[in-house]
């Protein structure tokens, strides 16, 4: 357990300390905000701090702080360390500046921000690469959150033949698209404190009942573990490759790119820059804290021999983890909040991607036929991805892998926005702060696509190369690009 307290003193005391330098870096005043200036009675609409911090930390966290620390684990103590310091300085910090640019740009889209920021031919990148993210996520959350209520919840098959499961893919369904299309304080602002109460009773109740029940844990200075028969850490560690597996797996716990696509619309929704921060970096953190229990608790249950550690069987760890901390009951109330998690990101990811196409392609949004009009052909594409992974075998595999690579390396183009936004700003001396996770992701995400099936299919050894060349160059493009705006504003 000792491992396992280090790791939240440095989540939230880490917390404390960058959180104060990001926003004293950013500098929020009391401008007046998009949610006033543009109020349009359905995206811009001014709602209170609180909800709109809830509304965040429900819209950022799906299965991905859940499942990925469940499977993290796998690779020892190591995770109780990691997940806190990449949340820290990464995640949260690329939350933070990713809804604060959007929220001074006018509460405008990630699209935009990436093609004010960067040059045509990267927006053009991103403008097809976050669309397709966003297909993934909305299926993605349509399909775990489905199968964890059909198998645990109700105690059906979950099989792709049985009429349960498409009846559950429904209904989830049916609120995606009513939460797509209705003005945000109508459906989302209303249901989410409900939805929140359901996710703090899940995190909390699991993390009181870790100390509780004693799960056994394992500290990062330990070599051999007592226990007859557990799982070895060090052996799956040193076979796994840490760099990059770890950070991808784990992917939402520490690092989302798909994050960047959320806090934009909660930009359109705030009173005050100076809730920046709680809205923002804080709700990361609490994901951050979500992804330690429930990794603590996937260790546990692997070291009392209640499952065995195997990646695949992670959406059954979920309950057990569930019902043998808090019985029956609390059980099924802390799978309705993971079930909640993922839901209250899918239905924003629609959301987003709506609100995108709709800025990208300029079509008016301001009745609900011209909304349900665009979100209809958004929903037929998510049912056809669905559809062909509940089918196929492999489906639900292949599309989880791209959807975890994918959205690592979307968060590459918001680091991209925050360098140059901080050059053009007069705070190239703090650039170093996106930099940093930025070159550290890029050489994860482009060393794990060059080895993977799903990639290229090289080898570790040209894969680590060809990662680390990358890594260099991203790097110094941003820094040559950044000052190349920075002396164009200066001359002009």
């Amino acid at each position: 357990m000792v491992t396992f307290i280090i790791g939240l003193v440095m989540l939230f005391g880490g917390a404390a300390l960058y959180g104060k330098l990001c926003e004293k870096v950013f500098g929020p005043d009391d401008r007046q905000t998009p949610a006033y200036t543009k109020n349009d009675g359905v995206d811009y609409v001014p709602m209170k701090g609180w909800k709109n911090s809830l509304i965040n930390l429900l819209n950022i966290a799906g299965t991905g702080p859940i499942l990925g620390p469940i499977q993290g684990i796998l690779f020892g103590p190591i995770a109780f360390i990691t997940i806190p310091i990449g949340n820290v300085i990464g995640g949260a910090m690329h939350d933070y500046f990713s809804g604060m640019i959007c929220l001074r740009d006018g509460g405008s889209q990630m699209p935009d921000m990436v093609k004010k920021y960067t040059n045509k031919g990267v927006f053009s990148v991103y403008n097809v690469f976050v669309c397709l993210l966003l297909l993934l996520v909305g299926a993605v959350f349509i399909y775990t959150p489905g199968d964890i209520a059909a198998t645990q919840m109700f105690n059906f098959s979950g099989d792709a033949t049985a009429v349960s499961t498409w009846v559950i893919y429904g209904v989830i369904f049916l609120y995606y698209l009513v939460a797509t299309v209705f003005p945000i304080d109508k459906i989302i602002g209303r249901i989410y404190p409900i939805f929140g109460g359901i996710l703090l009773f899940s995190a909390i109740g699991i993390f009181i009942g870790l100390f509780v029940k004693g799960y056994p844990l394992i500290e990062v200075w330990n070599n051999v573990w007592s226990y007859q028969g557990v799982f070895n850490y060090s052996e799956y560690f040193a076979g796994g490759h840490f760099f990059p597996i770890f950070f991808v797996t784990v992917a939402c716990g520490i690092l989302s790119g798909f994050h960047s696509t959320q806090t934009a619309i909660i930009s359109r929704t705030m009173k005050s820059e100076r809730q920046g921060r709680n809205t923002f970096y804080n709700m990361m953190i609490l994901e951050g804290f979500i992804a330690m229990v429930w990794a603590a608790g996937a260790m546990g249950v692997y070291n009392l021999g209640l499952q065995e550690p195997v990646a695949a069987l992670a959406t059954k760890t979920v309950g057990i983890v569930c019902k043998d901390i808090l019985g029956p009951v609390g059980g099924i109330i802390a799978l309705l909040g993971v079930i909640v998690l993922p839901i209250t990101s899918g239905d924003t990811a629609l959301r987003a991607l709506r609100m995108s196409i709709a800025d990208s392609l300029h079509i008016k949004q301001d009745t609900n036929g011209k909304r349900l009009a665009l979100s209809a052909v958004i929903f037929a594409l998510v049912a056809g991805i669905l559809v062909w992974a509940k089918s196929s075998p492999a489906g639900f595999q292949i599309l989880w892998r791209y959807f975890a690579w994918a959205n690592q390396t979307l968060a590459l183009f918001a680091f991209v926005c925050i360098a140059v936004w901080m050059f053009e700003n007069g705070k190239s001396k703090w650039v170093w702060m996106p930099l940093i996770p930025g070159a550290f992701y890029a050489f994860i995400t482009i060393t794990y696509i060059m080895n993977a099936e799903i990639g290229f299919n090289m080898p570790w050894n040209a894969a680590y190369i060809i990662g680390t060349v990358c890594a260099v160059v991203y790097l110094v493009g941003i820094i040559m690009y950044g000052k190349k705006r920075a002396a164009k504003i200066k001359l002009a």
